[in-house]
């Protein structure tokens, strides 16, 4: 049987998956696309600063850990969790509005993204519910939606520079009300599905002793510590770089930004398409060794000529994500079925979890090499690690399940 015969309908739900992935997304970064100019107005240190872009990542792993340990995933329908965990989003998201101070808006960022952790992981196991064959493509597209999404408050902080950066939340949470009912009144979990676990902490520590899926979380991990630490502060290397570089490519440093991060999109889809060809594990491997290979050579571009800083971060930026699906495949492929959805929750909170103590370094970092130039380099050995953990469970039985048996 064809994957077209068992999942008709299967390219319509995911792109209503895809479309809602985007509008939610947009919340992620709303708060540190306009950072500048929250701390102008709000007068906020480097310490406010770091955990207002820290404590949306706080939140995502403490929603993941917790969906994880009931169950959340497994035992609740999957449109229905999305869409009233977007809505939560939008709402904690709008708290920006309020001026609400730092402390009050920390802990509302941490709210957006506690409630994003009930959107991204179960998007992930819906789209799965669609799709057998030909999994890591859709995976590349899901993936590249969130890339999207993620820049996408960027794209409107360089659009309305001049305006009050009321105009950004105010856009990040329309998008992200419109989410909640693209998931509610949309969708429903494809043919393939997986089946309802029962609440049973104990189903996590099962997942933690899989060899193959904790070589596929190792791979993943090293990912991460690079993946969002890059997201995070590529606007502040970029506002250092604007000052060297006359003119500056692309005009500003939000639109190089949003143009750095939007670029993950297309590599997501390309290594998508790659994975399902070569293997998840060749095509981590090298998209990992791409991006570390940038991280390592973005401080020589720093003070120009301007396209060479330009080439280099946007060859950065289509790698770093490209692979990020591949990994969320790999573990749908090799969990066993009634736990997919906690798996890849538990993945996604301890990949997190690693992304807070990246972000938090990083200005520290940046402070005692005496600027952003050369801060990066402190990212390159997680996909230097990722890599290896990858190529070794390439060399295990356990990969012949993979992509249907490409490695």
């Amino acid at each position: 049987m064809t994957v077209a015969a068992s999942a008709p309908g299967r390219w319509r739900a995911l792109a209503l998956i895809c479309a809602g992935v985007v509008c939610a997304m947009t919340s992620w970064f709303s708060a540190t696309a306009i950072l500048p100019d929250l701390v102008r107005d709000w007068d906020l240190g480097p310490g406010a600063q770091a955990w207002l872009t820290n404590a949306v990542q706080l939140g995502f792993v403490a929603g993941a850990v917790v969906a994880s340990l009931v169950n959340l995933p497994d035992i609740v329908a999957l449109p229905r969790l999305m869409a009233v965990s977007a809505l939560v989003a939008a709402l904690s998201n709008a708290v920006l509005l309020m001026e609400p101070g730092a402390g009050m808006a920390i802990a509302a960022r941490a709210l957006t993204g506690a409630a994003l952790a009930g959107v991204y992981p179960p998007a992930i196991k819906l789209m799965a519910t669609w799709f057998t064959r030909g999994r890591g493509l859709a995976l590349g597209f899901l993936i590249g939606a969130l890339t999207l999404g993620s820049s996408m408050p960027h794209l409107l902080r360089a659009l309305t520079e001049g305006l009050d950066w009321r105009a950004v939340v105010i856009g990040t949470t329309a998008a992200t009300g419109l989410a909640a009912a693209l998931f509610g009144l949309g969708l429903a979990e494809g043919p393939h599905g997986f089946g309802r676990a029962t609440f049973d902490p104990r189903q996590s520590l099962a997942v933690l002793r899989d060899r193959g899926v904790m070589l596929a979380n190792l791979g993943y991990f090293g990912h991460m510590w690079e993946l969002y630490a890059m997201w995070a502060w590529f606007l502040a290397f970029a506002t250092a770089a604007e000052a060297e570089i006359i003119p500056f490519p692309t005009g500003s440093a939000s639109m190089l930004t949003f143009l750095v991060v939007a670029s993950g999109a297309v590599g997501c889809v390309l290594a998508g398409a790659l994975s399902d060809r070569i293997g998840r594990c060749a095509t981590t491997a090298w998209m990992m060794g791409l991006s570390g290979a940038s991280a390592l050579a973005i401080g020589f571009a720093f003070d120009g000529p301007g396209w060479l800083l330009a080439l280099v971060a946007l060859v950065w930026g289509l790698t770093v994500v490209a692979d990020s699906a591949q990994f969320s495949a790999a573990v749908t492929e090799l969990a066993k079925p009634h736990l997919v959805g906690t798996s890849v929750t538990l993945q996604l909170g301890i990949g997190f979890a690693l992304t807070v103590l990246a972000i938090q370094i990083m200005p520290m970092v940046a402070g005692a090499m005496g600027g952003w130039r050369w801060a990066f380099l402190v990212l390159v050995p997680g996909p230097v690690l990722g890599a290896g953990a990858m190529l070794l469970l390439r060399r295990l039985p356990e990969a012949a399940q993979l992509a249907g048996g490409r490695r």
